[in-house]
Formats: C-alpha cells, sequence, structure tokens
C-alpha cells in the first residue's frame, strides 16, 4: 500500500479512478442501461421491477406488461391480484405491485400525470431511493447522478476509492473522485466489470485489465 498508486489522498484516488475509467471505457465501449424503455414512466416501472431481478428477466416481463399498462391509470384500474400476476417472475411481487400502484398514484395525484424530474420529489415515490432516482435523472431529464448498485460498492471499496457500504456514502466520495460529464457513464463500466471480471465471488484478478491499478488484486 505505500505504492504511490494506491495512495489514498483525494488527488490520487482521482488519476487512478482516471486511468481505471480509461481502460474500462476502452473495454466496454458501447455500455448502456439495460433495462428496455421508451419514456420516463416506464424506466421507472422497469427499475421498480430491477430490484433483487435480472435486467434480463425484467425485460422480458415488461415486453408484455409495457403493451398492457400505457399509462398511471392502467395500474390502478387492474385488481392489485391481476398486476401481481404480471410482475410474479420478478420476485416479491407483491411489495412491488403495492409500489407501482401507490407510484402511479401519486405521480396522478401529485405531479400531473408525470414522472416528476428531481431527486426531492422521485424520493417521494413508493419503491424509489436515490439508486432508482438517478437512473431515472440520468438518462431520461439529463441531470447526471452516479447510480450506487451492488457492483459500485464491490468495486469502489476493492479500488479503495471508498471505505464504506453506505451506498450514499459512496455517492457522495465518488462524485468528488469523478468528473460529473462521466457519472451516468461510470457506473455502466462497473456495472459490466462487475458482470464479467470483478465478480463477487470468484473475481478473475489475474485477467483483470485495471489488476495494476486495485490493491484488492488476487494475482
Amino acid at each position: 500500500m505505500s505504492d504511490k498508486k494506491f495512495q489514498t489522498s483525494l488527488s490520487a484516488k482521482k488519476e487512478r479512478i482516471a486511468d481505471v475509467i480509461s481502460i474500462l471505457s476502452q473495454k466496454y465501449p458501447d455500455v448502456k442501461i439495460q433495462l428496455d424503455h421508451e419514456n420516463p414512466f416506464e424506466l421507472l416501472i422497469a427499475t421498480i421491477l430491477s430490484a433483487q431481478c435480472t435486467d434480463a428477466r425484467v425485460n422480458i416481463v415488461t415486453k408484455d406488461l409495457f403493451a398492457k399498462y400505457k399509462i398511471p391509470t392502467d395500474y390502478l384500474i387492474v385488481e392489485v391480484a391481476e398486476l401481481e400476476q404480471d410482475i410474479f417472475s420478478t420476485g416479491f411481487y407483491k411489495a412491488k405491485a403495492k409500489n407501482i400502484r401507490g407510484a402511479c398514484r401519486m405521480i396522478i395525484d401529485d405531479f400531473g400525470g408525470e414522472v416528476p424530474q428531481t431527486m426531492e420529489n422521485l424520493l417521494k415515490l413508493p419503491g424509489v431511493g436515490r439508486k432508482t432516482a438517478n437512473v431515472i435523472l440520468g438518462h431520461c431529464f439529463d441531470t447526471p447522478g452516479i447510480v450506487v448498485d451492488t457492483h459500485v460498492i464491490r468495486i469502489s471499496n476493492k479500488l479503495a476509492l471508498v471505505s464504506t457500504t453506505d451506498a450514499v456514502k459512496i455517492e457522495n466520495e465518488l462524485m468528488k473522485l469523478i468528473p460529473k460529464e462521466l457519472w451516468v457513464i461510470f457506473t455502466h463500466y462497473f456495472i459490466n466489470h462487475g458482470r464479467n471480471t470483478c465478480i463477487a465471488r470468484r473475481p478473475k484478478c489475474s485477467i483483470c485489465e485495471i489488476n495494476h491499478l486495485c490493491p484488492s488484486a488476487q494475482i
């Protein structure tokens, strides 16, 4: 850890994360959000469904879901049991159905039928935390934010960029280290790297392109 590249000063971390992003941008040149959607409302629903569920499974479910439910009212005029059945395979379907219906009701009653465009108002919606809000803001409303998921938490700690598993603290720390124009795309680099190389229980450190920048690399 005495090696300069692993120093933990703010400036050293900025240099290291810049190198990491440069390398990962070349490895994953075409990264984008994996949840299929055509508008902010669909992305909101898809993101709520993605909790404890793979993006691939969510996309299978939303293909039919978005054909059936097009506006917030559609989710409220059916029996809750019907909605639960429609999203059953995403898991935690009762809680998700409740959150979706609650969010739709609030969008209609409080936000004129439109998905709110600020962090403050998005966080008022049932089932929406900072992660979901940043996804929507960054991909639909040109408001950059850093989405902190399990991959970002794990890799940020392995790289010694942070020393906490608190998502909000990690978000704030990474915002200090990464240029604002890279906040949205950065998350996709870490998510893809976490899925393909820095896998939680079996990291492929020996073939990792950024292992020379990682104090946790097992090589």
